[in-house]
């Protein structure tokens, strides 16, 4: 008997409207979207498609003009700032395309820096960022500060850093977008990797056809409306 999916992202009927001038401009323009735990969904399309937008949208950096979105059961856009900040921290990691490291800090102090604002206490953080960087290969690479590691080291270290607040989503905003083609298949490879173990939901916003096929589906959006949603065969 198949396992009843869990839905992790509901999205109905979601508007963005921006104005510019007197001119609005539609980013999202009716979107229904519905993705699940565990899976590994690449948003893909070109700049000005919408695809940032949305991003911005499920992970609660920006408020819909019009809809709903459902993150873990709950409605984000009805939250106000105090109560998206909360709801991030506790069910939501992010990986950048710039690495976004601190320079003054090594691999295990860059990679526990979310938890320090969890309150973790010291000891706990340690022991929470030497496991993240043994998940994503980093073992021998634990003292190193940034300007010490190459590129591929680096996202590695975003990829920890993600991970090690166990969210139920990661967003990745083409976060392979500094590495060359090589480290970037590796750096999707262990991202697919991780989540699948971990049973974690990864979006990844790119518009790279290459990189979206690392994923289990890619959703192509266009002119702010999805205009393709295809689940790839296992």
């Amino acid at each position: 008997m198949e396992r009843k999916r869990e839905p992790v992202i509901d999205v109905k009927n979601l508007y963005k409207v921006f104005k510019i001038g007197d001119t609005k401009v539609r980013a999202l323009n009716g979107v229904d979207l519905t993705i699940y735990r565990g899976e590994f969904c690449a948003v893909v399309g070109t700049s000005g498609s919408g695809k940032s937008t949305l991003l911005n949208m499920l992970a609660g950096l920006e408020k819909p003009t019009k809809g709903e979105v459902v993150i873990a059961g709950s409605h984000i856009e009805r939250m106000n700032e105090n109560q998206l900040v909360c709801f991030r921290r506790e069910h939501v990691g992010f990986i950048f395309q710039s690495f976004n490291l601190l320079g003054t800090m090594d691999a295990v102090e860059n990679v526990a820096l979310p938890l320090t604002f969890r309150g973790v206490d010291r000891k706990t953080r340690r022991e929470k960022a030497v496991k993240a960087l043994k998940l994503v290969g980093l073992a021998k690479h634990m003292t190193h500060k940034p300007t010490q590691m190459s590129g591929g080291q680096q996202q590695r270290v975003g990829v920890a850093r993600a991970l090690v607040l166990e969210p139920e989503i990661i967003f990745a905003d083409e976060p392979t977008g500094n590495l060359d083609s090589n480290t970037s298949k590796e750096v999707l490879e262990l991202m697919r990797k991780v989540v699948r173990e971990q049973n974690q939901t990864l979006v990844m916003v790119t518009h790279d056809n290459y990189l979206a096929s690392f994923a289990d589906r890619i959703i192509r959006i266009k002119d702010g409306k999805i205009v393709e949603n295809e689940e790839k065969k296992q």
